[in-house]
């Protein structure tokens, strides 16, 4: 979920505000189909749940990364997490496939983690996953963006994510010597859980409030003033919140 981020996550926030985030990804495992006995990469594994499914389908599954508090809590099921980088993979041809979730967005530079991923594949091998794409939660970043400038914080540092285009990301694998079997942009609106929004921005985005040079007494009510701005356009009359998530999902192989 994170490998290359510097976001500091915490997994308890995790876990009670971001369950739909591997919950979801049962599509992506599905495109994956993994087979008993092999070896996968999961690229930005979190704190596992989505690596646990590797491992119960019969792979020899190793879990990269960066956040340490996230490995340790994969390293709690009894998983192989490692701290690790996206962008400088050490691996060798030693991966039948590399499958990533809600990771690549937060790591950028996606021609070098491609490199990385060539290098971790033996040939023939596939490269699966989902994050987010183009004009995923334009309303969110827009609405953050305005109420940092207007209690005076750069916008810059309320945003550094990556966000291509279907046509972007499948240049970018074909460029580094996959074929891409499928490569598409998917709107997919996420009910939030009872935190809502303020809870999702707290576990997504508090890094970012801070990192815009807000001080502690007012990180609250920048989240506050950006629910408040959102609420007429992402919750509905009866409470229930919901994030405007558009998701690239993609696979690819290497040739034999």
């Amino acid at each position: 979920m994170t490998a290359g981020t510097t976001t500091a996550w915490n997994p308890a926030l995790y876990a009670a505000n971001a369950a739909f985030v591997p919950a979801l990804g049962a599509p992506v495992l599905d495109l994956l189909a993994p087979k008993a006995g092999e070896r996968v990469l999961d690229l930005g594994c979190g704190d596992g749940v989505l690596t646990q499914k590797l491992v119960d389908a019969g792979c020899a599954v190793v879990g990269i990364d960066a956040d340490a508090a996230m490995v340790a809590a994969a390293k709690a099921r009894g998983l192989d997490a490692r701290t690790g980088d996206a962008r400088d993979l050490a691996f060798d041809a030693e991966f039948d496939a590399v499958f990533t979730n809600a990771c690549l967005h937060w790591v950028g530079q996606p021609e070098r983690v491609t490199a990385g991923v060539k290098r971790a594949l033996k040939p023939g091998g596939r490269y699966v996953g989902e994050f987010g794409g183009h004009a995923n939660i334009a309303a969110i970043r827009t609405a953050l963006i305005a109420v940092l400038a207007r209690h005076g914080f750069p916008p810059a540092g309320s945003e550094t994510s990556y966000y291509p285009t279907a046509a972007a990301f499948r240049a970018v694998l074909e460029a580094g010597g996959f074929a891409v079997e499928t490569c598409q942009i998917i709107p997919r609106p996420t009910p939030l859980p009872e935190s809502g929004m303020a809870g999702w921005l707290e576990t997504f985005r508090g890094g970012f409030i801070d990192a815009a040079g807000v001080p502690p007494e007012l990180h609250d009510q920048i989240i506050t003033e950006t629910c408040r701005l959102l609420a007429p356009a992402l919750q509905s009359a009866d409470g229930q919140w919901t994030a405007d998530y558009v998701r690239i999902r993609f696979s690819a192989h290497l040739p034999e």
